[in-house]
């Protein structure tokens, strides 16, 4: 059955600029081999709803209609990309500005909590890019889909991976309810607070649910007992409670 909007696939892609250097891939030896491996992704596949806006849109346009299998590219141009230059944010500033003063063009800087490039360098005065370095950039991707996933379970799982980079986490569908256990770590992700709401929303467009539960889940640590070092206590000790840590 041809891919639709609305439908949940497992995604494998690896995007590549025009002279062929790799800036994206959910293959993990192929990141490390291009030096643009992150320990915080999550490779060998991402889960994406089609026509949802979670990847590019040219990319997630050219997912529809393709079968279940299917490998291939696709080139996009930086309107369906990550957008076109903004000559708005490059900027000229003064080179005391700078923490380093020794700068030259293609030099990455920060400059009052924003992050640009160094075009150019005259005297001590300095033309920074503030654009995303993929701002403007014709690009091609590789993918091939791996599979659609067909269980409410198979789908939340998914949809959550994608936004907390969390595979396999505790859920729970009953009657139209989804119960989604998270850990504590969650609760203070800035991330996951801002995306939290959207995940819901996508939920109950995309499975169907009628209610979703974010569940914050707290287990105790097993004590460690030490061993008794001298003398035998005399009265029997009594029972500590253990209080799971919050």
């Amino acid at each position: 059955m041809a891919i639709q909007k609305g439908d949940f696939i497992k995604l494998n892609y690896t995007g590549k600029f025009e002279d062929g250097r790799i800036f994206d891939t959910t293959d993990e030896e192929l990141a490390k081999k291009e030096e643009i491996f992150s320990p915080h992704g999550l490779y060998g596949g991402d889960v994406v709803i089609v026509g949802a806006g979670h990847t590019i849109e040219g990319l997630d346009e050219d997912l529809e209609g393709k079968e279940v299998g299917y490998s291939g590219s696709v080139v996009i141009s930086p309107e369906k990309a990550f957008g076109p230059s903004n000559p708005k944010l490059v900027e000229t500033i003064s080179i005391t500005k700078l923490k380093d003063r020794n700068v030259h063009p293609g030099l990455a800087v920060e400059v009052d909590g924003r992050r640009g490039i160094v075009s150019r360098v005259i005297g001590r005065r300095v033309t920074v890019d503030f654009n995303s370095p993929l701002a403007g950039k014709t690009v091609t991707y590789e993918y091939t889909i791996e599979k659609v996933l067909e269980t409410d379970v198979e789908k939340t799982q998914g949809l959550l991976a994608l936004y907390t980079g969390i595979r396999d986490l505790e859920i729970e569908i009953v009657d139209g309810v989804a119960k989604i256990y998270t850990p504590t770590g969650l609760t203070f992700n800035q991330r996951w607070l801002m995306a939290k709401n959207r995940v819901a929303s996508e939920l109950f467009k995309y499975a169907g649910f009628k209610e979703v539960q974010f569940i914050e889940k707290v287990t105790a640590e097993p004590e460690v007992k030490a061993e008794a070092e001298s003398e035998p206590e005399v009265e029997p000790k009594a029972e500590e409670s253990s209080e799971p840590e919050v």
